[in-house]
């Protein structure tokens, strides 16, 4: 997905002077308090903040009002307009220079709480564009798809795993509105790919954090046509919401609590959490044991489960000895390679074949997280690399891709509720270059495991919109994991 606020038919035609459409430089929808600056230059010239407007759903706001702006959603597939007031307004076929930065807070992935009562530090995601537009009218075609699929082998009842996907894996799609929720669920079924069905809430509900009943009708609808089955719930804890301090732990429980009740109304039987904190969870629980729902931590890079961070979740999860309460195992924590989707996008970005090989070794090492990072970040500076030239990827590129052994899993295995079956590539061999999925198969199976295996295909990070079909993708990974799972000799 490119990190980018403008496409090539973002140029538009106003009243004012010109209009950029914009798209939300993110795969998941968030609060218009997330953005921190827009600045634009047209030709050359940089616009002055008091020549720029936001609209959203007929709402304007000033640059220096978005960061106020807690309880507006700027929802994945909406394209507001950023308006810039001109002498004299553009015309149809026109062509400008447009230079655009942007910065904005990921409010649920927090880096480090807030201190005395201010506000966490969060990872930040920062854009830059330059582009030549041409003034239009009109809305990119969307990518021609196929149906030219062979159909999957049929599950049975020995396979140890049910399969499906979270459509998570079309983010660059449905934010470009390629599908919408109908089309994407049918265009899931045509090629075969379930049942389970598994779905991030501040991504798929255009009401978030509220499951309105008319998105409930529609999701119904489209369950009952196809006989899928609901898998997991993935629940953000927007920590960062507010720009003044994070929140209180009143505000925690009440936003988790909406998610859970919204969970429930569309029928599943899990929710995917992302805060394990003690005092939280035992408000939490009662809620859920009321709901009949359980409620999974994800294990996510760059962590693996016996991480310090998940063995204070461990402690925390066998002194509340709650059988409500274990673990999504995202598989993102054991790869053995950087996926080359991410190396083909900060090649883009500018990096040479020096900085590439740097990157690779520095995330090989066992430092933490954050050491690498900011050792990748100190090798870019020293060779006068600004790191903004990579958006959020100087920090995704560590805490996206965990180097944990397979093995680790076997650890936790009964408290595993939900696998992430992370992938960023299927090769001409039908492998994971960066993912050995026959041996997380074989651990899995000899572990015991039951659950879903939820295809989550987070290529759209890193490649280009268009680049591939992820849906085609799942497929080709579905038929690697039946393979794998069928050649197990203890499950034979």
């Amino acid at each position: 997905m490119p990190n980018g606020l403008i496409s090539h038919d973002s140029l538009r035609a106003h009243p004012e002077g010109l209009a950029l459409k914009l798209t939300i430089p993110w795969y998941r929808s968030l609060w218009l308090s997330s953005v921190s600056t827009l600045r634009v230059t047209v030709d050359g010239a940089e616009v002055a903040a008091d020549d720029l407007a936001f609209e959203l759903d007929g709402r304007r706001f000033a640059i220096a009002e978005l960061p106020q702006q807690t309880e507006t959603l700027w929802f994945l597939q909406q394209h507001p307009s950023l308006i810039v007031r001109r002498n004299e307004p553009v015309a149809l076929g026109e062509e400008h220079e447009i230079e655009i930065f942007g910065e904005l807070r990921l409010p649920y992935m927090q880096i480090a709480p807030g201190q005395d009562g201010g506000p966490g530090l969060y990872v930040p995601n920062i854009v830059r564009q330059s582009l030549t537009l041409t003034v239009t009218d009109r809305d990119e075609a969307p990518l021609a798809t196929t149906s030219e699929v062979a159909p999957p082998p049929a599950a049975t009842e020995d396979d140890p795993f049910k399969l499906g996907l979270t459509l998570y894996s079309a983010s660059a799609e449905f934010r470009a509105g390629w599908y919408d929720f109908d089309s994407l669920l049918d265009r899931v079924a045509e090629l075969g790919i379930g049942p389970g069905i598994e779905i991030v809430a501040s991504q798929m509900v255009p009401t978030y954090p509220v499951v309105s009943d008319e998105f409930v009708a529609q999701w119904r609808a489209a369950f009952d046509r196809h006989g899928f089955d609901e898998s997991s719930f993935g629940a953000n804890l927007d920590m960062g919401r507010r720009r003044d301090r994070d929140m209180t732990p009143d505000e925690e429980f009440e936003f988790s609590e909406l998610m859970f009740r919204g969970a429930k109304k569309l029928g599943f039987p899990l929710v995917r959490i992302q805060s394990a904190k003690p005092e939280l969870l035992r408000r939490l629980l009662p809620i859920a044991e009321d709901l009949e729902l359980k409620l999974a931590y994800e294990i996510h890079a760059p962590m693996g489960p016996n991480a310090p961070e998940i063995l204070k979740v461990r402690d925390v999860y066998a002194d509340l000895d709650s059988p409500l309460l274990g673990f999504v195992a995202d598989f993102s924590s054991t790869m053995h390679a950087m996926s080359p989707t991410l190396l083909r996008a900060v090649r883009r970005a500018g990096l040479d074949d020096e900085a590439i090989l740097r990157l690779q070794q520095i995330w090989a090492t066992d430092a933490s997280m954050r050491d690498r990072q900011q050792e990748f970040i100190a090798y870019l500076n020293s060779r006068d690399f600004d790191p903004g030239r990579l958006g959020s990827f100087a920090h995704l590129a560590f805490n996206m891709h965990g180097h944990v052994d397979p093995r680790e899993w076997a650890d936790i295995m009964p408290q595993i509720l939900h696998v992430h079956a992370k992938f960023y590539d299927i090769d001409e061999n039908g492998q994971e270059p960066a993912i050995d999925y026959p041996e997380l198969v074989r651990v899995f199976v000899e572990g015991g495991y039951r659950g879903y295996w939820s295809s989550e295909w987070e290529g759209h990070a890193f490649a280009e919109l268009g680049e591939v079909d992820p849906l085609v993708l799942v497929r080709k990974q579905h038929d690697l994991i039946r393979a794998s799972m069928r050649a197990v000799p203890a499950h034979a």
